[in-house]
């Protein structure tokens, strides 16, 4: 069975937030160590390690800072890698060896991180971001 492109680590940036919400959110976060969350208009309480990412989250909107937020990387095969990318495997491996996506090597088998193939994927579609 296929594994959807999105359960193999893409990632989303959220920009910046304005300024007067960036100053609410700051003070609220400095007056109050307390986090309720309402989903629906339910108050949930959640675990530690979320409650954690939450605040760290917070605190970067706070601070002025876009945000980007990913699932843990695992690294994918070829097949995988290419699947994800949206092109036959032989394509993959020939960027691959030219060292436009970059691999990792495990034993004799590349290994290959999302984010190397979203970065590639973003490239294609925005080349004014290459670097220079």
């Amino acid at each position: 069975m296929a594994t959807p492109t999105s359960a193999l680590g893409k990632v989303r940036t959220f920009e910046a937030l304005d300024e007067k919400t960036t100053a609410r959110l700051r003070r609220a976060l400095a007056e109050s160590s307390d986090t309720t969350v309402f989903v629906n208009g339910t108050a949930l309480q959640i675990p530690k390690d979320a409650h954690d990412a939450l605040i760290e989250v917070l605190s970067r909107f706070a601070a002025g800072d876009s945000v980007t937020i990913g699932t843990a990387e695992l690294l994918l095969n070829t097949s995988q890698a290419a699947q994800m990318a949206g092109i036959s495997n032989s394509y993959l491996r020939k960027l691959a060896d030219s060292g436009i996506i970059p691999v990792e090597y495990r034993g004799t088998h590349r290994r290959i991180r999302p984010s190397a193939i979203q970065a590639w994927l973003d490239s294609r579609e925005n080349p004014s971001s290459r670097a220079n």
